[in-house]
């Protein structure tokens, strides 16, 4: 960083060699986070969610702006303290520098932008599976709408679980795992909207499509408990889990045993990618087919969020 905070925009030194990386996210009271959180919770899953999408790319988080839009009642010392403690604690852990924003008076939103570095030509895209890819997933699924479930109190859910709340409000970035599977994985995504959907993301840019198991979906013992008949469908559409959705071709699964096996990586098999029906249109080729344990597909009625309706 040349030039950081204190003038009307910051000034970043380029690295040679390295391609710059950029995301974006907002995050709105009542939308992506209940009222009822604090400003610590606020704060730390603003900056995680974002983070999330470094990993995705296999980048390395270098610089963030933030602009903060804030209602009167909370713009106190209190609250503000509480916010920059949690954004400060995050930041610090990766190594990541703010370098501007913006604060307005308004409804409640939290909106961050970004930059990080990927050695040019390694970066993780969502358009590189090929039939006869192996698909992965990092960690456990369901965790996030579990988590969200226990913040707002659904249904009156008497269950508390630390574990499931700090994933959703602090869902642990994959930088790491991200970095390790450049030149491994052929494509990757953040699970953000659901494992379904954002996999049909892959298929989609891919031009492809993509068969996995139930019986394969790593679901911790919690979630389970919680959630009972509805785990599977949880840990398909819920969203909010920010783990990694990855493909590995046949060539390159012995380098990714490798890392398993040297406890690096935490990932679980669930399924291949498929040759997309000729006949589909680019739209259609992201289907996913998901069978039970007998092996028969099932009909899937929800596929992610949607931020505008069904």
């Amino acid at each position: 960083m040349a030039l950081g905070i204190g003038d009307d925009a910051a000034l970043l030194n380029s690295t040679p060699g390295q391609q710059l990386v950029m995301a974006s996210d907002t995050l709105v009271e009542g939308v992506h986070f209940p009222a009822s959180a604090s400003a610590g919770q606020i704060g730390s899953r603003a900056l995680c969610v974002n983070l999330s999408d470094m990993a995705a790319m296999g980048a390395t988080p270098r610089w963030f702006t933030l602009a903060l839009t804030l209602p009167k009642e909370k713009a106190n010392n209190q609250w503000l303290a509480g916010f920059s403690g949690a954004i400060a604690g995050i930041a610090n852990r990766y190594n990541l520098a703010l370098v501007g924003g913006d604060t307005t008076s308004g409804p409640l939103t939290v909106s961050l932008t970004l930059l990080g570095e990927v050695p040019s030509g390694d970066a993780l895209q969502r358009s590189g599976a090929q039939p006869g890819d192996r698909v992965f997933v990092t960690g456990t699924l369901g965790d996030g709408v579990a988590g969200l479930k226990l913040a707002i109190n659904e249904n009156n859910i008497e269950s508390v679980s630390d574990r499931l709340l700090q994933r959703f409000y602090s869902p642990y970035p994959q930088i790491v795992t991200g970095l390790r599977l450049r030149r491994i994985a052929s494509a990757c995504i953040d699970i953000s909207d659901g494992l379904v959907a954002d996999l049909g993301h892959i298929c989609q840019s891919s031009e492809v499509s993509a068969t996995i198991s139930t019986e394969q979906l790593p679901i911790a013992e919690d979630v389970r408990q919680m959630a009972g008949d509805q785990a599977v469908s949880w840990a398909l559409n819920g969203g909010d889990d920010y783990q990694l959705c990855f493909t590995v071709s046949a060539d390159k699964l012995a380098a990714l045993q490798r890392l398993i096996e040297q406890f690096e990586l935490d990932v679980t098999a669930i399924g291949t990618i498929d040759a997309a029906d000729k006949a589909y249109s680019v739209e259609k080729s992201g289907l996913v087919t998901v069978l039970d344990r007998n092996g028969d597909p099932i009909e899937i009625h929800q596929q992610g969020y949607k931020h505008f309706g069904q």
